[in-house]
């Protein structure tokens, strides 16, 4: 499989790496806790910072530890991004230390800094989050190749299987970014799999697709998601002998005219490159097989270098076109 896929499926394939480790349970399950408590003054951070060593595993000793937990004004937890950021903190300690004291220090640093009621919120959103992260070493991988239909059933899976741990509004502030990664992921590759369309209407699908991501979003992925999708659709439209018109409109739909117009641009200066590299080698070849003597040759292929390449840059990059065509290798022309 495309190592691409295996890059752009980053959060879906946590699940995998999952069953290395979370199978063993927790000794001490999660506890059904009282918030009769009076509730106490907001807090957007912690009362005070424990020992963080003490609750660290051993490389996470010059690290801070990662969690700033958002209260409201009634200091009921907001459950966000960042509350799935300080479980994984901890989380991380896997290898170094086991799941039972993993929990010790979780809870210790808890206890030191939240009041109630925040703090009995944090520790049974925290038992309920190990617990769905265990249950996840339990998802049958589906049968069949590994396509957009195979990566979302696995998130399907995943989805009902955070319903048994979690309200609405916390798995939206849990999951609600990785799930706009994920869906955008598997749109992606359903329309790159689609056969029923052309290299522009797929580019045409996928800019609209990549439209429609968040702004923030946008601007993490455009790089990474246009680039491979470009390399990958030109591919194959060279593949079934596409036209440079088809080209031109393929990058078009997908990067928009000015990156086009530098494309273009490229595209003719590889092509110079490409002219200028054979065309040497040819007449460097006729000079080799000549009955001049050896001085002689050296000095006319000299002056091929010269003439076919006036820089410097260009000749050192000259010299493995060289080597590889002595050895009847295959030249490494960019396309």
């Amino acid at each position: 499989m495309p190592k691409w896929i295996w890059i752009l499926l980053l959060l879906l394939a946590i699940m995998s790496t999952l069953l290395l480790w979370l199978r063993p349970s927790l000794e001490h399950p999660p506890q059904h806790i009282s918030r009769s408590a009076p509730l106490q003054p907001a807090e957007s951070v912690p009362l005070h910072e424990p020992r963080a060593t003490h609750l660290q595993s051993p490389s996470q000793q010059d690290t801070q530890i990662n969690c700033q937990l958002r209260l409201d004004a009634a200091a009921q937890l907001i459950v966000n991004e960042q509350t799935k950021q300080c479980f994984e903190y901890f989380i991380s300690q896997y290898g170094e230390t086991n799941l039972v004291d993993i929990d010790r220090n979780f809870s210790a640093y808890v206890q030191a800094a939240y009041h109630s009621p925040s703090r009995e919120q944090i520790l049974n959103l925290w038992h309920r989050y190990v617990q769905y992260r265990q249950a996840l070493a339990s998802i049958a991988k589906p049968k069949g190749e590994e396509n957009a239909a195979y990566f979302r059933a696995i998130f399907n899976a995943t989805q009902n299987l955070r319903q048994r741990f979690f309200n609405a509004l916390e798995i939206n502030g849990l999951f609600g970014q990785e799930d706009i990664y994920q869906n955008y992921t598997l749109s992606r590759l359903t329309i790159l799999e689609d056969n029923s369309l052309s290299a522009q209407e797929k580019a045409a699908r996928l800019s609209e697709l990549f439209q429609n991501l968040p702004t923030d979003w946008q601007d993490n992925l455009k790089a990474l998601s246009q680039l491979e999708d470009l390399r990958r659709l030109t591919q194959e439209l060279k593949a079934r002998g596409g036209r440079a018109a088809e080209l031109k409109q393929l990058r078009l739909n997908l990067v928009g005219p000015d990156a086009t117009v530098r494309l273009e641009q490229l595209d003719q200066e590889r092509q110079t490159w490409k002219n200028n590299v054979q065309q040497y080698l040819a007449e460097r070849d006729q000079v080799l097989q000549s009955t001049l003597s050896d001085q002689a040759k050296r000095q006319n292929i000299l002056q091929l270098r010269q003439q076919y390449f006036p820089e410097k840059q260009q000749q050192l990059r000259l010299e493995t076109f060289e080597m590889i065509h002595d050895q009847g290798g295959v030249l490494p022309f960019a396309e």
